[in-house]
């Protein structure tokens, strides 16, 4: 690999930069100083440093799980609010994809990583990976309405504007106003709105888990790597 291209892989400088500081003879590549941008590394093998810090780039695929605040967006690029991608500290964050976006005002489990297979899989309905959502209710709901609504989100409801039911899940209720739904599937603004259709409006929503995957602890803002065993499962 070139090492301007290294060293922007690395340090997320761009090209331009990365240029200024070896021409500054600021990066040695196997302690050597090299002012050369068009000079090629191996990525595996030699060692490049700047400023004394060695410097690497991944060598293959990320697989990250992180614990989502409020208030951040899941896009690429910022508009009303700081995105996700801002609390997670790797090189290259243009090339991570995030499956199954969450609200600006919802928590919990996001899955991030540039292996668009991969995310297919953990995001397509047919799959069957379930996603676990635990909701506060801005209304009570009594025995009899939370039956009703056990019944039907079992059975699959039909949501304004779509054209078929939800697929069948899992509603289990806690209280009056705090319930956990399990889906299959990821409609646009899903859990908001299958609680619109029973006449309630969701005031908190937490992912807890996608597939078998949990936050088991990971504090609102962190995150880490998924193990290869944790992949493979989706």
């Amino acid at each position: 690999m070139r090492l301007d291209k290294f060293l922007s892989k690395a340090t997320e400088l761009s090209r331009k930069e990365s240029k200024k500081i070896l021409h500054a003879g600021e990066v040695k590549v196997n302690e050597q100083v090299i002012k050369d941008p068009g000079v090629h590394v191996d990525i595996v093998n030699d060692d490049v440093q700047w400023a004394g810090e060695p410097l690497s780039v991944a060598t293959g695929n990320r697989y990250i799980l992180l614990h989502k605040p409020e208030g951040f967006e899941c896009t690429l690029k910022a508009k009303e609010y700081p995105i996700v991608t801002d609390l997670i500290a790797v090189p290259e964050l243009g090339s991570l994809r995030i499956a199954g976006r969450l609200d600006v005002d919802t928590t919990g489990a996001l899955l991030i990583s540039d292996d668009g297979g991969w995310l297919h899989r953990v995001t397509s309905p047919k799959h069957e990976h379930a996603k676990v959502y635990e909701l506060t209710l801005a209304d009570a709901m009594d025995s009899d309405a939370q039956a009703n609504a056990i019944k039907e989100v079992a059975e699959g409801i039909l949501l304004e504007g779509d054209h078929e039911e939800t697929k069948p899940a899992t509603l289990e209720f806690i209280d009056e106003t705090h319930a956990r739904l399990t889906l299959e599937q990821g409609k646009y603004h899903q859990v908001k709105r299958m609680m619109g259709y029973f006449g309630n409006r969701v005031v908190e929503l937490h992912r807890a888990s996608v597939g078998h995957i949990t936050l088991d602890g990971l504090e609102k803002g962190d995150s880490r790597f998924l193990t290869p065993e944790e992949v493979a499962k989706f």
